[in-house]
């Protein structure tokens, strides 16, 4: 039952893609390959790798290949020696459609805790800096076949393990290849944006209720 639900989600993200994605010519889709939170997937996915002669992740967990697949294959256009086949037409579509990046974000938190959504709203915690470290990798370096797939996306998390290892031992990212220190870029939230952001939903849930009502008090 559960590969089944997996394999429909899979067609309704295709479809979905096709339909809504294209049409309003979007420029980005964030991805998570792990398929749900750390906390509840480690286990199962360590029991996997044990299984499969994988390595033992502690800090993420083996990425799953399906989203993944649909969505390279729906929004890339196919590569022939690492330029899109079909000439100029396809050129231009890619360029003004198709996905050309694929950023690789990490994300670190002091002593290895994130903030969820109830301590974000009730802000019982003391502020804390969140960590995030980039990698950018051209969608053509991107294998397209299953296997290739499925190897490369867990090369990309084997190395998320090590940059984590790293981070929660020394405080900070390792710096690049060739370089003393990583480079590092502060960004602050705004408390005022932040305030009109859960005004704005409390609002927003507010005004939809009162339309049921209103809606449910016409018809019955």
């Amino acid at each position: 039952q559960g590969r089944t639900h997996r394999d429909q989600q899979l067609v309704l993200l295709k479809d979905h893609l096709e339909k809504y994605y294209r049409s309003r010519n979007r420029k980005w889709i964030v991805l998570f390959p792990e398929g749900g939170f750390l906390r509840k997937r480690r286990e199962t996915s360590q029991a996997f790798a044990k299984k499969n002669n994988l390595p033992f992740l502690k800090h993420v967990t083996l990425p799953r290949l399906g989203a993944t697949q649909v969505i390279l294959k729906t929004l890339v256009a196919p590569q022939e020696n690492g330029t899109p086949s079909g000439g100029d037409t396809v050129r231009k579509e890619r360029k003004s459609k198709g996905l050309q990046w694929v950023i690789d974000t990490t994300i670190a938190y002091p002593k290895a805790e994130p903030i969820d959504i109830q301590t974000w709203i009730l802000g019982y915690r003391q502020p804390t800096v969140t960590h995030v470290h980039y990698r950018i990798f051209p969608v053509k370096d991107v294998p397209a076949e299953p296997e290739a797939l499925t190897n490369w996306l867990y090369q990309r998390f084997i190395e998320k393990e090590d940059l984590l290892t790293h981070f929660y031992e020394t405080g900070a990212f390792p710096p690049p290849q060739g370089q003393t220190k990583a480079i590092s870029r502060e960004m602050t939230l705004s408390n005022l944006w932040l305030v009109a952001i859960q005004s704005f939903a409390f609002l927003s849930g507010g005004m939809w209720y009162c339309l049921f009502q209103y809606l449910y008090h016409c018809l019955f």
